[in-house]
């Protein structure tokens, strides 16, 4: 069993950066391929970026591509991203979870709100 703490939201002007984490309790973290998502007012949760259990390899949303970078510490059982540019289409609330996304570890997610 995993449990997922998302932190580092907040509100932000356009352009600016954020960097959000991931903190994971249970021995097998270090196993899971791991992935951010959103999900805006009104919309589904979308894909935003994952990676794989050793770091090895990354994945991007199209939206967030060249902009974002996700990173994992499975020393510190942690999951990062990091945001830069960002814009007011990327306001949303952001999950970490699994990939593929487990319903159970759904955390409570951490809110990222950017101004125009």
């Amino acid at each position: 069993q995993v449990q997922l703490v998302e932190s580092g939201g907040g509100l932000v002007q356009a352009g600016a950066s954020l960097r959000l984490s991931c903190a994971g309790s249970g021995r097998t973290f270090g196993s899971h391929d791991m992935g951010w998502y959103r999900q805006a007012p009104g919309k589904e949760r979308e894909f935003v970026a994952a990676i794989s259990w050793d770091g090895s390899s990354e994945l991007y949303g199209d939206s967030v591509r060249d902009r974002f970078t996700i990173s994992r510490d499975n020393a510190e059982n942690t999951v990062s991203l990091q945001m830069n540019s960002l814009t007011p289409e990327d306001t949303a609330i952001y999950y970490c979870n699994t990939r593929p996304p487990r319903y159970d570890y759904w955390g409570q997610g951490t809110q990222v709100t950017v101004s125009s």
